[in-house]
């Protein structure tokens, strides 16, 4: 794997630079080589899971965390290595996906994901998980997971959603939704990428921030 500068990687990653691919590839490697030994070495709760559950965990929050890395290119101020940078987001990444356990399973919580809106499609499944909470805090989540709905259905085309659902809520492989849709991994990260930023879009021009749904719905 080359060294790269932050300049070079940040030139790199951008969409019309054709070493892109390349360094998409590597930087996605270096991210889940990092997180395998964050998993194995630094979470004691994670001491049980198999050596090849490690890794496909890492994996999981390495793809999550190339595309956050991605949304946020133009955050990088240069203070430290580019590598560092992207580390320390795969490492959010990862605490806050274990947080939740999504890589197991998907709840309520599935709405937002480090800054990165992550919409709740099975209406009624989650319906059900907040039917328990008080009259008035139920009434203010049922009119947002509408409002949520209505961002899905509407704001994203029908190749957005059908990728967004496969990998955000289903929690499908990257590989297996690209090849599933005739694609390839980094035009899916594209696609994942700005369906994310069309929803986020949509629910702040209807005043809904992913803060206060992190709020509402008790999201860490």
């Amino acid at each position: 794997m080359n060294e790269r500068t932050p300049e070079q990687w940040i030139a790199e990653l951008k969409q019309d630079n054709p070493t892109r691919t390349q360094a998409l590839e590597d930087l996605r490697a270096r991210l889940e080589r990092g997180l395998v030994y964050y998993l194995s070495h630094e979470r004691s709760d994670l001491a049980g899971r198999s050596s090849d559950e490690i890794r496909q965990m890492a994996q999981d929050f390495a793809q999550d965390a190339l595309l956050k890395v991605l949304a946020n290119l133009e955050s990088f101020r240069g203070e430290s290595q580019f590598t560092t940078w992207a580390a320390k987001i795969a490492a959010r990444v990862a605490i806050s996906e274990l947080r939740r356990s999504r890589w197991k399973d998907y709840s309520l919580e599935d709405l937002t994901a480090g800054g990165e809106v992550m919409p709740a499609h099975n209406s009624s499944m989650d319906m059900n998980s907040v039917a328990t909470d008080q009259p008035e805090s139920y009434t203010e989540k049922q009119d947002m997971l509408q409002i949520i709905d209505d961002a899905f259905n509407h704001a994203l085309t029908e190749r957005q959603r059908a990728a967004l659902t496969a990998h955000a809520l289903e929690g499908q492989p990257i590989e297996e939704i690209a090849s599933r849709m005739g694609t390839n991994r980094n035009a899916l990260y594209k696609l994942i990428h700005d369906a994310r930023l069309k929803l986020k879009r949509y629910l702040e021009e209807q005043g809904v921030s992913l803060d206060y749904l992190a709020d509402l719905f008790e999201i860490g």
